[in-house]
């Protein structure tokens, strides 16, 4: 199979949650220990960063990646989900994984796989650690895709866990309450193993602190440690506590291992992250007269702050183009957007995705008026056409929206 054929594979025959949703949650780890030892275990041969959290781990998983190549390190970098093309769920020092890489590594294991039921997720972690124990890199930053204690990436023993913060998503999976996503979080947390915290609430603290305290490893709190604010080219309120996070995990490194990394190397990295990583979609801007900002904001807490800081803006009027998945909890994100906003409804093309008669039906209970577009590209031409030169155009709602207008 060439490229196109393997990705559409690993699409259309494995369970994939970023398509499917619940369905293709697996409870266990027993078919990543299965798949990793396949591999012969190359997880065992890496150094790595481990980033959980609600909100805020690409970006977090994404400064420490540009750091550390400003320090002169191969940093492999492991996130999800892709916006455009797979290949960026995988990167050493910027570079996508190469498409013969993947190809390869699925067409050999192919069998495996499909005897085995390995999942989607399973697999791309598989081929992440085969292909940056293959390409020797000094240090790899892996992401959770979902959770932490049953997520296929908690096979590794880091040099450093780090979680950014805890906020109510996938409550299907994860539980109900703060306590409880906190607990699934801080099951990445090892034994002897430090431990960095980005926030915290009055719930979370205790639930983290008792795990440290059971596996005997040191824990930060980032937000009470780190007063400092520097600059970086991801903007947006949000960054400040991811940046906080971020510099404190550069310290343990600094002081708990032999990676060495100067003060400026902080400074260029975190202004250097999508020129050294290609990260998209952060309060990313596509346009001005009008201003046009996307962003891949998509639970209450990621919503809270990037629709904050919309108010922070000048502008004559407001339109939002907005899309879901159908398993969004819109009585708790609905409320959080601006009434006197124009709005475009539109269905992100997924099999997830929320139908725009749907949304708008819903959204019209908490005052949300606008218009039904057939596409995602449909309601971003309609804003543009739309939009005065003093307007301010928003695109989001989802991971998908922002992907379709990349």
């Amino acid at each position: 199979m060439n490229y196109q054929e393997t990705t559409a594979w690993m699409f259309n025959q494995l369970p994939m949650y970023q398509l499917q949703g619940a369905s293709a949650y697996k409870k266990d780890l027993t078919n990543t220990h299965l798949l990793i030892n396949h591999l012969n275990n190359p997880h065992t041969n890496l150094k790595c960063i481990h980033v959980a959290g609600t909100n805020g781990k690409g970006s977090t998983s994404h400064m420490l990646a540009s750091i550390l190549q400003e320090a002169g390190y191969k940093v492999g970098l492991y996130t999800s989900p892709h916006l455009k093309d797979y290949r960026e769920r995988i990167k050493i020092n910027g570079f996508e994984i190469t498409e013969d890489f993947v190809c390869d590594f699925i067409n050999s294991n192919k069998s495996f796989f499909e005897t085995n039921d390995i999942s989607f997720f399973e697999m791309s972690v598989g081929l992440a650690f085969a292909y940056f124990a293959k390409e020797e890199v000094d240090i790899a930053i892996i992401e959770v895709g979902m959770g932490g204690r049953l997520d296929a990436t908690n096979i590794i023993t880091p040099l450093v866990s780090v979680i950014t913060n805890i906020g109510l998503d996938h409550l299907q999976f994860l539980g109900n309450t703060l306590e409880a996503i906190a607990f699934e979080k801080a099951g990445i947390i090892k034994t002897e193993i430090p431990v960095v915290i980005g926030e915290y609430t009055d719930e979370t603290k205790p639930v983290f602190e008792a795990k440290a305290k059971e596996t005997n490893s040191e824990i930060y709190f980032a937000s009470d440690l780190i007063s400092e604010n520097l600059p970086s080219d991801l903007i947006g309120d949000y960054q400040i506590h991811n940046k906080k996070t971020v510099i404190q995990t550069i310290q343990i490194l600094n002081t708990k291992t032999d990676f060495s990394i100067n003060q400026n190397n902080i400074e260029s990295g975190l202004l250097n992250v999508v020129k050294n990583t290609g990260l998209l979609g952060r309060w990313q801007q596509l346009g001005s007269s009008p201003k046009i900002i996307c962003d891949t904001a998509h639970n209450k807490n990621g919503l809270e702050i990037v629709l904050n800081q919309i108010k922070k803006e000048k502008f004559e009027q407001l339109h939002i183009v907005l899309g879901v998945v159908n398993d969004k909890d819109l009585d708790e994100v609905l409320p959080l957007f601006p009434k006197n906003a124009i709005y475009y409804f539109c269905k992100p093309n997924i099999p997830r995705g929320l139908e725009a008669l749907a949304l708008k039906e819903k959204a019209a209970q908490f005052g949300l008026k606008g218009a039904i577009l057939h596409s995602v590209p449909e309601a971003y031409k309609k804003s543009k056409e739309s939009a005065n030169s003093n307007d301010f155009i928003y695109v989001g709602g989802s991971t998908f929206v922002v992907a379709e207008i990349l």
